[in-house]
């Protein structure tokens, strides 16, 4: 009976963490509603400035014109709420890590934060005009270009995160470092491989031009060399790390 205890309470604390942050996704969501349509205008700029002046979005569902802009509401305000969110995820583990853990695991949620942050702008300033602008250029003659919300919504929202994933690089190469999985001097070696990997990312998330894929291939580039500066100043861990004594693990 004693050892049921720990989990329940461990499960119980774990609910609440959940409970917090569906809360803070629902009450960012709360905030915004009221602008869903404004939301959705304005993430549909990038498009609109590409079709031709006798063209628009269309609406080929009956609910679309609800139920699209209220998704994409949905879908920002956990990508604002991602803060708190990765926060209760951390205070739920952090009990459970030693000293030098937890001065890891930190800098990587706030870095990690931004860089999501920064992948979502780089393709909605840099990437989406570059890529509407080459789908509506390409259009056969007699074709009218007018692209349905709902079809544009999930266009945006796969390569917000694909941007968004591509953009933690950095992060996931400190990672593979510290854990020991593979050093810098390693990954310095492979150079060619990922460069090649890159432009095959960037060919498979962009259109079929060799501007957009360099476009993303260079920012993953640019990133991964971050990554391995950044690694640089995390060593694997010792054996001297796993001997560290529970009174090393502070209270949530």
């Amino acid at each position: 009976m004693s050892q049921q205890l720990p989990l329940i309470s461990h499960l119980l604390e774990l609910r609440n963490k959940l409970l917090r942050a569906i809360g803070s996704v629902l009450l960012v969501f709360i905030c915004l509603v009221y602008w869903a349509n404004d939301i959705y205008h304005y993430m549909a700029i990038p498009l609109m400035q590409s079709l031709p002046e006798t063209s628009s979005m269309i609406a080929t569902d009956v609910a679309a014109p609800f139920f699209a802009p209220f998704k994409l509401t949905l879908v920002l305000s956990f990508f604002l709420a991602i803060p708190y969110v990765l926060y209760q995820a951390w205070s739920f583990v952090a009990p459970g890590l030693y000293k030098h853990e937890k001065r890891l695991v930190t800098p990587l949620l706030v870095s990690s934060t931004l860089l999501f942050y920064s992948g979502i702008l780089f393709a909605y300033y840099i990437v989406f005009p570059v890529v509407f602008g080459f789908f509506t250029s390409v259009a056969p003659e007699g074709v009218t270009v007018a692209t349905d919300i709902s079809s544009y919504l999930s266009f945006i929202l796969k390569l917000f995160f694909a941007f968004g994933l591509a953009f933690e690089i950095p992060v996931a190469v400190v990672l593979m470092c510290w854990a020991g999985v593979t050093t810098p001097e390693e990954l310095k070696q492979k150079r060619p491989y990922i460069v090649v990997g890159a432009f095959v990312v960037g060919m498979m998330l962009t259109p079929p031009d060799i501007i957009s894929q360099t476009m993303l291939a260079i920012p993953m580039l640019i990133l991964f060399e971050g990554g391995l500066l950044a690694a640089k100043l995390y060593t694997p861990k010792d054996d001297t790390d796993s001997e560290e004594s529970e009174s090393e693990r502070t209270d949530s």
